[in-house]
């Protein structure tokens, strides 16, 4: 078969390659079992046998009585076939079967002779590569034969009406009415309103708003600095670190919406474009519940570590650790199995806990018992009966611990003359800018500076005392300012005729200098009249719930809570 397809011309070839394939491939008998196999139920492929009528050619029987399309096609095949072993006139061949007629008389063809078999290691690496457009082709048929479709030009004119097997779509859209069907994605996600999305920004080490605005945020250089002018606190964006986040959301065009950024669990701000394009800035404010609770301990060591072992906050133990040294020393005066109980209110927010502060301590030793409460007029503690812990006057004019370089002296002779040069004051050792405060309420009389005392401050106090601050660095209060107890009025320093950073402190008692550390200052402050009443009745849950000794969760009232009356003291 082979040779004859090579022999002919290239129109021959390209009418009778895919034919011939078919037919030296799979059989036109196989193809006639195939087609009966599908046409009639029942039977399986190995037992069906077509009858064959009693003047069929030899080799493929002729179905020309049964005007089919299959009927047809193998016909076609039929004659096909006869081409290998007969001549086959030109004038049965149509015209558009063939190009260029004119060049040959007749096409015959040779017996066909088998190619000799590949050896079986040839043959695997082979497989799939022999069969060419034609068989491939001729393939394509044979599905469509086995399948009862058929191509519309397969179909004679007189077959039109002839039954052809039904076309369908796999696809299924799950609805009755294909009308409702949209077929354009596109379509559909173009006609979609467009929902703006939360995103959280993450900083990242050296970045600045500014940069980051511009990229992610669609905001201009201009609009960033009219934005940080707007804030309550624009150190926020300006001095944020990394790490710190916030979020925020664009519009479809990328341009910020709304930016939401905390600057802590309390506090935060809210930025909303308005439909003019204006920012528009609003402060966020959260409010926590106060929860209080009672903490109970013994001393074991120094007291902080105790306190600390109860479970308070480091604030709170700060707190109360300055409170209690008002009235007496750890060192001396405390011992080791020494009792006391702190009741604690905080603010609760997205449970954790904030703003830790005292409310009542009860501390019960060998060499003391106290009970102090807070009152809630004026955030100071008292003792049940009223008495108040800060005394009227304090006996230093700073807060923590500093070396006492010089005494006062008012006898102190000069080392090199030997002339009496009195120390009418207190000299502390401490760094330069070491916050300098008022041991009472009272007056400045003088903030100036002196070539030999530095620049320094004089204070006239409601008692009638009189205090002087030398060689400071810096005045915080100037003439005529009213300061209070714990007011910062000066930083120390080292001006003027000095040997060092230190404060030279003195304190003047009907306009003569006295021992600051032996004076006696002026007594505490006492509730009297209904402001001791409002304060005791405020603070009676607060001792009860110190008295039980039940630790943990307590419902008490709290420092919130205004007392009425006003402090007599």
């Amino acid at each position: 078969m082979l040779r004859i397809l090579h022999s002919l011309p290239r129109t021959h070839k390209f009418l009778l390659l895919p034919v011939a394939t078919m037919v030296t491939v799979l059989g036109a008998q196989k193809l006639l079992t195939t087609y009966h196999d599908h046409s009639q139920s029942g039977a399986s492929v190995e037992s069906v046998f077509v009858p064959l009528a009693d003047d069929a050619a030899p080799g493929v029987p002729s179905l020309a009585q049964a005007k089919t399309p299959v009927a047809t096609a193998i016909d076609h095949a039929s004659r096909l076939l006869d081409a290998t072993r007969d001549k086959i006139p030109l004038s049965e061949l149509q015209a558009s079967e063939i190009i260029d007629l004119d060049v040959i008389d007749s096409a015959t063809a040779s017996t066909f002779e088998a190619p000799r078999p590949l050896p079986a290691d040839r043959l695997a690496a082979n497989t799939g590569a022999r069969l060419d457009d034609g068989a491939r082709h001729i393939a394509i048929v044979i599905g469509t034969l086995g399948s009862g479709m058929l191509a519309a030009d397969s179909v004679s004119a007189t077959d039109a009406q002839a039954p052809v097997a039904d076309a369908t779509s796999y696809e299924d859209y799950g609805i009755d009415n294909f009308d409702e069907v949209s077929f354009l994605p596109l379509e559909i996600a173009a006609q979609k309103t467009y929902v703006p999305q939360w995103k959280t920004h993450i900083v990242n080490t050296g970045e600045t708003f500014a940069i980051m605005a511009k990229n992610e945020l669609g905001m201009g250089y201009s609009e960033v600095l009219g934005l940080l002018d707007e804030l309550p606190d624009p150190h926020m964006f300006t001095r944020w670190r990394a790490g710190q986040s916030f979020d925020y959301q664009v519009d479809k065009n990328g341009k910020l919406l709304t930016l939401k950024m905390m600057k802590n669990i309390r506090a935060g701000v809210l930025i909303n474009r308005q439909e003019g394009g204006d920012l528009e800035v609003k402060a966020i404010e959260r409010k926590g519940e106060p929860v209080q609770r009672l903490y109970a301990g013994s001393v074991s060591g120094s007291f902080a570590r105790s306190a600390e072992a109860t479970g308070l906050s480091s604030g709170a133990v700060t707190e109360l650790t300055h409170l209690l040294k008002k009235k007496f020393d750890f060192r001396r005066d405390s011992r080791r199995g020494d009792d006391f109980q702190v009741l604690v209110e905080s603010d609760m927010i997205d449970d954790e806990t904030l703003d830790s502060r005292v409310l009542a301590v009860k501390y019960r030793g060998q060499r003391l018992d106290l009970t102090l409460v807070r009152s809630a007029m004026n955030d100071t503690f008292y003792t049940p009966d009223g008495h108040s812990l800060d005394p009227a006057f304090s006996r230093y004019p700073f807060d923590g611990s500093y070396r006492l370089s010089s005494n006062f002296n008012p006898n102190r002779k000069h080392p090199i003359t030997g002339r009496t040069s009195p120390h009418n004051g207190t000299d502390f050792a401490m760094p330069i800018g070491t916050p300098v405060t008022a041991p009472a309420g009272g007056r400045v009389e003088r903030s100036v500076k002196h070539y030999a005392a530095g620049r320094y401050v004089v204070i006239r106090h409601d008692n009638g005392y009189r205090t002087r601050y030398l060689h400071l660095s810096k005045a915080l209060v100037k003439k005529g300012d009213r300061v209070e107890m714990g007011d910062r009025i000066a930083l120390s320093g080292n001006t003027g005729r000095s040997t060092g950073p230190h404060l030279h402190y003195e304190v003047h008692v009907n306009n003569a200098p006295t021992n600051a550390m032996k004076v006696k200052l002026p007594e505490n402050t006492r509730l009297h009249g209904d402001s001791l009443v409002a304060f005791q009745q405020h603070a009676k849950p607060m001792i009860a719930a110190l008295e039980s000794g039940d630790t943990g969760t307590v419902s008490v009232a709290t420092s919130r809570h205004s007392d009425n009356g006003s402090d007599d003291g």
